[in-house]
């Protein structure tokens, strides 16, 4: 009976929504991500303030709070004006015609993910090295300069990981938007079990969509940090695949085992038995 329903129309529909969404509010989420943490670390009190005051309020409300406030933003403000502030406007929206449901949905999940993912660069900017950035001066570079040229390339190593989290828990989170009624892929398997009552069976669809999901993008976060990890180490870590083969067939793919160093040889080699010559 789960079979019957794991490749249906509706349900394949809700997958293609939940990973539109998904890359979207990740996408608003990391862009935002770095302007916030560029901003924390400035030395101009007002943008380091900013920055924290947008952390602290984004971070200490719940996302399906921040769903529905941007899904009800309509009710409050019918016409949304665009225009000099305290001045005359020059465009003239309507809000229930601009803050759709995706939007809403955009909005609650991407500005939210923004205010986590500006911890998690700015930690990535604390971890290099100052005198990266001393010796980036010395040479002329600007502060812009500095921070895309040197800084976020090294900074990357330790934004990927949790970068990657981030992604698996967005696609996870994205199912908050059934609330405010978006199909995304929990909403369309309630809309078919709304019908049939077959409540399990849909809900171990959804469970096996959400693990395959979740297991690619896992793997896709993998040979993120194996790229931005060279030169980290000698040793480059086992691919999925290599460690299955590894797995399946055990004694091959091993290594070669290193060769036992032996005496030295030359003119200074001491001779056989370790006496010196008279």
């Amino acid at each position: 009976m789960v079979g019957d329903y794991l490749f249906d129309h509706r349900i394949l529909h809700g997958v293609e929504v939940t990973l539109f969404l998904t890359a979207i509010a990740m996408a608003v989420g990391i862009v935002l991500g770095i302007l916030l943490a560029v901003m924390r670390l400035s030395p101009n009190p007002l943008l380091s303030g900013g920055s924290a005051l947008y952390v602290w309020f984004f971070r200490g409300t719940p996302v399906i709070v921040q769903i529905f406030f941007w899904f009800f933003i309509s009710a409050v403000y019918q016409t949304i004006d665009l225009g000099i502030p305290f001045g005359p406007s020059f465009i003239h929206l309507e809000g229930n015609a601009v803050i759709t449901t995706l939007v809403a949905a955009i909005l609650g999940l991407g500005l939210n993910e923004g205010a986590y993912m500006s911890e998690i660069v700015r930690a990535g900017i604390i971890s290099v090295d100052e005198g990266q950035t001393d010796a980036a001066q010395a040479l002329g570079m600007t502060r812009t300069q500095t921070m895309r040229r040197i800084v976020l390339p090294q900074a990357m190593r330790v934004i990927i990981p949790p970068t990657g989290n981030e992604t698996i828990s967005m696609l996870k989170t994205s199912s908050l938007v059934f609330a405010i009624a978006y199909t995304e892929l929990f909403y369309s398997a309630q809309l078919i079990y709304a019908t049939n009552y077959k409540n399990i069976q849909l809900l171990i669809v959804v469970s096996i969509w959400y693990l395959f999901m979740t297991s690619v993008l896992s793997i896709g976060q993998f040979y993120l940090e194996r790229y931005y990890g060279r030169g980290r180490t000698r040793a480059v870590s086992l691919t999925p695949w290599q460690r299955l083969r590894q797995f399946v067939l055990p004694g091959r793919h091993q290594p070669p085992p290193s060769p036992v160093p032996g005496p030295p040889e030359g003119p200074d080699a001491p001779p056989l038995g370790g006496q010196h010559r008279a």
